[in-house]
C-alpha cells in the first residue's frame, strides 16, 4: 500500500508499505476512506515534534472502516464506520483512570499515531486499544462530518470544557484557523455572554462573520481595545490561544482580566517566554497541553443531533494519489484554505488506483 512517510526534517514521500496486520489483541485495522492534514503534520515536517520517527506513516485525523479485530476487542466490530482518535490510550494507567489519556504511560499511549507509530495517511492503518481509540459514527453522520472528531474537534470540545466556561463570560478565542473555529463550535455550547475571535487573515474573518454572524471578529491590531471595551472588568474572562506564534502568546495573557483562565492549546515551533514578573497580580490560571481526547462519543452524538456542524471546514478535497499536491496547497494556505480532506483512491486488496 501506499504511505505518506516522513524520511526527516524537511522531507515527507510516498512509500509502499505492507499492510497492517493485528498485532495485540486490543488492536483493530481500519481502512481509511478520508483523511486530512492538520498543523500538528506541518510542524513534523518542520522537524518541530522531537517525540516523531523517522519512517512514520503520518497523519492522525482520519475515518475509516474496521477491516478488523483483535480477540478482545469489543466496541467495534469488521465492518463499522469508525473516527479515529488522534490518541491511543491503555484506559488502565493512573493518567488514563483520571481522564487524562494524553499522558497514557503504555508505550503505544497518547499522540502516538502518525508521530510514533504509524498513522493515517494512507490505506490501512492499526489502532492499538481500539476500544478506546475507536467510535462508531452514527448512520445519519457522513464522513465529512465525522473527519475531525478525533483531533481538531476532540480539541476545541477540550478546550472549552476546561476553560470553565459560565453565561456570563467574555470569551476571546485567539485564531481563526481550523482548531479555532472547532473551538468556537464548541464555546457556543456553553452559551457564554459574548463571544470574540482574534483574526488576522481577512479571508478567515470573512468566513466567520458569514458562519458565526453573532460572534464579535476583530484583527490582532484592535484586540486589545476592543476587549476592554467590551468586556466589563478590565479583558476576557476567558482565552483560548490556538494560533501558535510569539505574538499571539503575548496577547492571551494581556488581554485576559484579573483572575481569568487562560487556556493554551496551540503547538509553537519554539519555546515560549512567560514574563511572570509582568504578569505579577493579575492572578491568571493558565491551563495547557495536549488534548485530553477521550469525548469522542460525546462528540459525535453532538453532531448527530445537529448542535455541531464542521464540515463547512473543508474547503478543498483531493485524492490520495494528489495528496502532495494538497500539502502544498495547506502549508501555503492558499486559495482561502481551511482544511483539505484525502479521499483513499486506491481499491482494497490490489493498490490500483480507481
Amino acid at each position: 500500500m501506499k504511505a505518506l512517510t516522513y524520511m526527516g526534517k524537511g522531507r515527507f514521500e510516498v512509500m509502499e508499505k505492507p499492510k497492517p496486520r493485528i498485532v495485540e489483541a486490543t488492536d483493530a485495522v481500519v481502512r481509511v476512506t478520508l483523511s486530512s492534514i492538520c498543523t500538528s503534520d506541518l510542524h513534523i515536517k518542520n522537524g518541530s515534534v522531537p517525540k516523531a520517527v523517522p519512517g512514520v506513516t503520518v497523519g492522525h485525523e482520519m475515518v475509516g472502516v474496521v477491516e478488523s479485530v483483535g480477540e478482545t476487542v469489543s466496541k467495534v466490530k469488521k465492518g463499522d464506520r469508525v473516527a479515529v482518535n488522534v490518541e491511543t490510550f491503555c484506559g488502565e494507567c493512573f493518567f488514563c483512570r483520571h481522564g487524562w489519556v494524553n499522558n497514557c504511560t503504555d508505550p503505544d499511549g497518547g499522540w502516538a499515531l502518525g508521530c510514533r507509530i504509524d498513522g493515517g495517511q494512507t490505506e490501512f492503518v492499526r489502532v492499538p486499544f481500539a476500544d478506546n481509540g475507536l467510535t462508531k459514527i452514527p448512520d445519519n453522520v457522513n464522513d465529512e462530518q465525522a473527519l475531525f472528531v478525533g483531533d481538531i474537534l476532540a480539541t476545541g470540545y477540550w478546550a472549552a470544557r476546561i476553560s470553565e466556561i459560565g453565561e456570563e463570560d467574555t470569551v476571546l478565542i485567539i485564531g481563526a484557523g481550523p482548531t479555532g473555529l472547532c473551538t468556537l463550535q464548541c464555546v457556543r455550547l456553553y452559551n457564554p455572554k459574548r463571544i470574540m475571535i482574534c483574526e488576522k487573515d481577512a479571508a478567515r474573518q470573512e468566513f466567520v462573520k458569514s458562519h458565526f454572524p453573532d460572534v464579535i471578529v476583530v484583527s490582532p491590531k484592535e484586540c486589545m481595545e476592543r476587549t476592554m471595551q467590551l468586556s466589563e472588568h478590565g479583558g476576557a474572562d476567558r482565552v483560548i490561544e490556538v494560533a501558535g506564534v510569539d505574538d499571539t502568546f503575548q496577547l492571551a495573557w494581556k488581554a485576559a482580566r484579573p483572575n481569568a483562565i487562560v487556556t493554551v492549546v496551540a503547538l509553537y515551533d519554539k519555546p515560549q517566554i512567560l514574563p511572570l514578573p509582568d504578569i505579577y497580580g493579575k492572578n491568571l490560571t493558565f491551563k495547557t497541553g495536549g488534548v485530553d481526547g477521550c469525548d469522542c462519543d460525546e462528540i459525535l452524538r453532538l453532531i448527530s443531533e445537529g448542535k455541531i456542524n464542521i464540515s463547512s471546514l473543508i474547503t478543498h478535497t483531493f485524492s490520495f494519489s494528489q495528496i502532495e499536491a494538497a500539502y502544498d496547497l495547506f502549508e501555503n494556505r492558499r486559495d482561502n484554505v481551511i482544511k483539505v480532506a484525502i479521499k483513499n483512491d486506491y481499491k482494497e486488496n490490489n493498490g490500483e488506483e480507481v
